[in-house]
């Protein structure tokens, strides 16, 4: 038997039993910009899962902000920071994105999860503690896991549960570790006491506000500016900038000493190139739409709130979400994935979000709102749902 056969036969078998399961995930072409009507797999749909959520990415400022800098930079950064990739559109989009934030510096990362990695290891490691909410995101679990810290996971925004693991640990550096808007689950942390209890405890408070930075605040500042925390309350702030921003790749935010210790110490940030010039150039262009549109964040608003209305009057069964993420919870994998397959059928695009990303029996239907989406639209997601969970309750 050769090793590749070997190797083919041993993942083959793992495979099997994920697609028995019905966990299995398969992807999807998409064949246009990303806006709520777009063509997948050469089919129209109107979708309702992308994190899209101010309708930026297809933006004709933002594409012709990208265009340029691509005439003026080139395509490739051809570099890391450190080396010779650092152009003068990176360092003018740090800057603005730590005026924005309130901090005294930002750092560019070429995505999320590096961010989140990057951070994380380099200010805990052997010795230390680190603590996170049961339901971060991925790449938060892992940077924990990968720290080398002693790594703690509390109960879902419980802060008793929080305390009672902080008074057991005697370690020098203690970070706690949350989402700003919880990405399956579209809810917040409980910043404004996270952050009085890491003051109280010595630690340090981190929030990845991936999915709350653009959206939440009144000028879209975020969970930060949601919650009214400055840079000592709230002393590493992350955020990513290929969801509202509707570009790609993410920054930390926070002190002038934070920033310099990331820049000496984040593995993930010295050895990577850095991002393409042109899409900084583009980030600064969305940048500006965000702080003078305000009429984004509010429509994205009212689509949510009549989006609740109507689910409730179905009898949907929903989570504590006023972010753009509206779970519809199902349950079973099998069944979430027929509602799936019926709503595609009608010509509307939601993901069903299955184990390991949820917890077993919570599979659900993501439902991801952008300020481009019409009410119009939403009500005949509203009809669709009705008339299929109609149809599957007398079946």
């Amino acid at each position: 038997m050769t090793s590749e056969s070997s190797l083919d036969n041993i993942l083959s078998s793992a495979l099997a039993e994920r697609r028995a399961a019905k966990l299995y995930r398969s992807r999807r072409v998409l064949q246009s910009p990303q806006i709520p009507n777009v063509v997948v797999d050469g089919k129209k749909y109107t979708a309702f899962c992308s994190n899209d959520y101010l309708g930026l990415a297809n933006h004709p400022a933002v594409i012709s902000a990208f265009q340029n800098a691509a005439n003026q930079f080139g395509v490739g950064s051809g570099a890391s920071h450190l080396v010779a990739g650092h152009s003068s559109e990176h360092h003018a989009l740090e800057e603005e994105l730590a005026a924005f934030t309130g901090r005294e510096r930002a750092l560019l990362f070429s995505t999320g999860y590096m961010a989140n990695m990057g951070a994380i290891t380099a200010l805990v490691g052997q010795g230390d503690a680190i603590f996170e909410d049961r339901l971060n995101h991925a790449s938060l679990l892992d940077a924990g896991l990968s720290s080398g810290a002693r790594f703690q996971r509390f109960l879902h925004n419980d802060l008793g549960n929080l305390q009672t693991r902080l008074d057991k640990t005697e370690a020098n550096r203690k970070l706690i570790v949350v989402d700003g808007v919880f990405s399956m689950d579209g809810d917040c942390a409980p910043l404004t006491e996270l952050a009085e209890l890491a003051q109280k405890n010595n630690a340090w408070l981190m929030v990845d506000d991936a999915h709350g930075f653009g959206c939440l605040g009144k000028n879209g500042g975020g969970s930060a500016e949601y919650f009214g925390l400055t840079q000592n309350q709230l002393p590493i702030l992350m955020g990513t900038l290929g969801k509202a921003f509707g570009t790609f790749g993410a920054f930390i935010a926070g002190s002038e000493t934070l920033i310099e210790t990331l820049i000496q110490f984040s593995r993930s940030y010295i050895y990577t190139t850095a991002m393409p010039p042109a899409v900084a150039a583009a980030t600064r262009a969305s940048l500006r739409l965000l702080q003078a549109e305000h009429w984004r964040r509010e429509h994205l608003q009212q689509l949510i709130s009549h989006f609740r209305a109507g689910a409730q009057q179905l009898g949907l069964q929903l989570l504590d979400s006023f972010s753009p993420i509206q779970p519809i919870i199902i349950g079973d994998e099998a069944r979430t994935l027929e509602i799936a397959a019926k709503l595609a059928e009608r010509g509307i695009l939601i993901i069903a979000i299955r184990p390991p990303t949820v917890a077993a029996g919570s599979s659900r239907l993501r439902v991801t709102f952008s300020a481009e989406h019409s009410i119009e639209q939403v009500d005949q997601l509203l009809s669709a749902l009705s008339d299929i969970l109609g149809k599957l309750a007398h079946e």
